[in-house]
């Protein structure tokens, strides 16, 4: 009997050691990557960022980002692609890290374990692979939001598709994305990530007299209807979401470019 009982206290003993060094290798034995200097940056014009909600503003080298705590992402993602940024280089994917520039600390990573949902990039790894350090810099969780998984895979996955087609034709394209965020949203993880319940992508290039817009709000869920049918004004997100889009703009010229539901220029 006291053979069975010093054995069972072994036992117990080893379970919290692994328990513990699984603790430690989670979360301080994480490999981090270098962060993306200035001389990587690539450029964003101030014009077509959204005024700020109050929330942290962050500006990586290849995005440029709102951070709201009390949902745990961002409000809205803004980049820059150009069809020459669209490569097929091999990348080994990194660990998600917390934004080291989100003062409130962004959200731990292990809110999205066993949630079902997947961690959904603003800024798509898919966009980034011509640089090392503009793919990792996709994996801070200021750049994710709560995805169901057939949506993910799915028809956002699809948008995402062909806003790279209307950069290799157009070359250089402004787009600002995220999910609808509000309250009584369901969430998930210790810290209450919010799970939006649609997400939105406008898409603008530059043209002679301004700029040409195109905007999608998608509802979160799996959808095999064409693109086209998700098409909206910017005025319509604005009052969906709660952001000013574009709001540096002369208000004449923001009028009329977001009262329009844009197509014709941007064939699918």
């Amino acid at each position: 009997m006291r053979r069975w009982n010093k054995n069972r206290i072994v036992y117990a003993v080893l379970m919290v050691v692994v328990v513990v060094l699984f603790w430690l290798a989670e979360h301080y034995l994480i490999p981090s990557w270098k962060m993306a200097g200035p001389e990587d940056s690539v450029a964003l014009p101030a014009y077509v960022l959204p005024g700020s909600s109050g929330g942290d503003m962050i500006t990586h080298a290849y995005y440029t980002l709102e951070y709201s705590e009390h949902h745990e992402q961002a409000r809205w993602v803004a980049y820059t692609l150009t069809g020459s940024q669209l490569t097929e280089d091999e990348r080994r994917r990194p660990f998600f890290q917390e934004d080291p520039l989100v003062k409130s600390i962004s959200a731990d990573w292990r809110n999205y374990k066993n949630s079902g949902y997947d961690r959904g990039h603003l800024c798509p790894a898919g966009d980034r692979k011509f640089s090392e350090a503009a793919y990792n810099e996709t994996f801070y969780t200021s750049n994710i939001s709560p995805m169901d998984p057939d949506f993910n895979a799915g028809v956002w996955n699809r948008l995402e598709i062909q806003v790279r087609n209307w950069a290799r034709k157009y070359d250089t394209l402004y787009v600002i994305t995220g999910g609808v965020l509000s309250k009584g949203l369901s969430s998930i993880g210790y810290e209450g990530v919010t799970v939006p319940r649609a997400f939105f992508k406008i898409v603008a290039r530059q043209k002679k007299g301004g700029l040409e817009t195109i905007a999608f709000l998608v509802p979160h869920r799996e959808s095999s209807e064409s693109l086209k049918a998700f098409r909206v004004s910017i005025d319509h997100l604005e009052e969906e979401t709660g952001i000013d889009f574009f709001h540096m703009m002369d208000d004449g010229a923001e009028d009329r470019m977001e009262e329009a539901i844009e197509g014709s220029a941007w064939p699918f």
